[in-house]
């Protein structure tokens, strides 16, 4: 069955993969074949094969189609990321072993705060930006007593990417949440804190290479068998 689960810090889906368009993730993402291998082509067309590839945030990528797979998201300031961290280069990395990844597996390690690898400076940012809604970035670096160039290179160093991309990230899940509850693809956008509808659509399809209407059933139909959110 078709399905798709947002926990606290990562994502799961499992199902068919299309043949999607080039896109990032502000996340780490283990994608798993259920039998044989699984395909991800980066942004040179070079095709990456294994039982379960990791792939590093912000890296351009897409997938092939496939009758089904299992693709783990998981945001960069997890412990369970740390893990990945370690293990994956700058590509896409084999990692044979996590095939029988398991949401057991990903959920206790999911929380921002189970991390102690970052910097509890860069952590209280990020805190403020969670909580803040349109909190400007120089505000929340004010917070962590850090200047907004410290906490640029401390979020380079320690996730990989910018803060607004990761951001970005955070509000997608916030929408995502919003539609497993009920409410309309332009309610969730602004509920995520996008400009509007159109906005959230852009950033999805960049994130993802989703749209909200692809990833709308999904949600809902995990939120009723109640595995949303597990």
């Amino acid at each position: 069955m078709t399905r798709l689960v947002i926990g606290d810090g990562y994502a799961a889906y499992e199902g068919p993969s299309t043949d999607n368009s080039l896109h990032r993730h502000a996340a780490f993402q283990v994608t798993a074949a259920v039998e044989g291998e699984v395909v991800v082509l980066d942004e040179h067309g070079t095709a990456h094969r294994g039982a379960a590839l990791i792939i590093p945030p912000m890296m351009r990528h897409r997938m092939p189609g496939a009758p089904v797979v299992r693709i783990w998201f998981v945001e960069p300031q997890c412990s369970f990321a740390s893990g990945l961290r370690e293990r994956c280069g700058a590509g896409i990395t084999p990692a044979a072993d996590l095939r029988g990844l398991r949401e057991e597996d990903v959920r206790p390690a999911g929380p921002p705060q189970s991390s102690g690898a970052l910097d509890p400076r860069l952590r209280a940012a990020m805190e403020a930006l969670a909580a803040g809604g349109n909190l400007p970035i120089s505000r929340a670096a004010e917070a962590a007593g850090l200047s907004p160039q410290r906490l640029r290179a401390l979020a380079r160093l320690h996730l990989g990417m910018p803060l607004a991309r990761w951001r970005i990230w955070r509000r997608l899940t916030h929408a995502a949440h919003a539609l497993a509850e009920g409410r309309s693809i332009a309610e969730a956008a602004l509920d995520g804190g996008f400009a509007d509808q159109a906005h959230f659509h852009r950033q999805l399809r960049d994130m993802l290479g989703l749209t909200p209407g692809t990833v709308l059933p999904l949600l809902r139909a995990s939120a009723a068998s109640g595995v949303e959110d597990a």
